[in-house]
């Protein structure tokens, strides 16, 4: 199990070519990439998603690649001749109408928009595919022990979390019982005060203890959530991405512990239902940067 959140680095130098990749990984619904890279590797980018969609399944990942070509190569250079003669005429022309000296050097002339052609230089593009996919793989390499390290941290708060709910269910269990009994001494303390010359009609009695016995049990939602935490713990144990598993897992619980909520006339109860809709939603958060 691993956090979506993590930092990797890969640097490699090749036959005078360096590469340096870094990414950044933060929690997202998907898988979802945004890659800066220089215009002369844009033509690997398929190459650097297919590497990285191998190792991640989930979040949302900034990658920065860095290259140089140390071997000092350029290509053809092109002077636009009309476009320079052009550029100092009208430079000529400006310094008529304002009166002031014409300071166009080459130097600036050669920065000016349309003045110089670059011819790109032909590049090995098997050398920078090899060299870039395996700068990727480090990079991924670094990333993913990160987030699993993080992963560990998660998982040991998630347990001690889901031990706590644990708790919490079987404290409410063992408290069921109590409320139908505390009911009918009410009750029956009740009629006898209102009714102290009167027999209690013990079938009607009995058949109000029954409907209320009947209409607050939440015997069926404890052991729908002893289910739903077993089937936490074993996603928790899990080697494979199981995020949205657990988010819907979370779902079920909060949706179980609402309907003893809505079901308790009972204090202690109700004090554990909000102590646990606390746990669950500290669970929600965690998990929501799970991969």
């Amino acid at each position: 199990m691993n956090s979506m959140t993590g930092f990797g680095r890969g640097e490699l130098e090749r036959n005078g070519h360096s590469f340096v990749v870094e990414i950044k990984s933060v929690n997202h619904r998907y898988l979802d990439m945004n890659i800066r890279s220089p215009r002369v590797l844009l033509f690997l980018e398929d190459d650097v998603r297919n590497v990285i969609k191998e190792r991640i399944q989930r979040g949302h990942l900034d990658v920065f690649i860095t290259y140089k070509d140390h071997n000092d190569t350029v290509g053809n250079i092109t002077v636009n001749e009309n476009v320079l003669r052009e550029y100092f005429a009208a430079a000529e022309k400006i310094s008529e109408i304002t009166g002031r000296q014409n300071d166009l050097d080459i130097a600036s002339a050669m920065k000016l928009d349309g003045v110089l052609d670059y011819d790109d230089v032909k590049l090995d593009e098997d050398l920078l595919r090899s060299a870039l996919r395996e700068t990727v793989t480090m990079a991924v390499d670094r990333l993913t022990e990160a987030r699993e390290k993080e992963g560990i941290k998660m998982v040991r708060d998630l347990l001690e979390r889901k031990e706590t709910l644990d708790g919490i269910i079987s404290d409410i269990e063992k408290r069921e019982p109590c409320v139908v009994e505390e009911y009918r001494e009410k009750l029956r303390q009740k009629i006898e005060e209102y009714l102290s010359d009167t027999e209690i009609d013990e079938n009607r009695f009995n058949t109000e203890i029954l409907y209320f016995s009947d209409r607050a049990s939440i015997t069926e939602e404890i052991v729908r959530i002893h289910a739903h935490l077993e089937e936490l713990e074993a996603l928790l144990s899990s080697e494979e991405s199981t995020g949205r598993k657990m988010d819907f897992l979370i779902q079920e619980l909060n949706r179980e512990f609402n309907t003893i909520g809505s079901k308790a006339s009972d204090l202690s109860i109700t004090k554990g239902v909000l102590a646990a809709k606390g746990e669950i939603e500290r669970i929600r958060e965690q998990i929501q940067n799970m991969e």
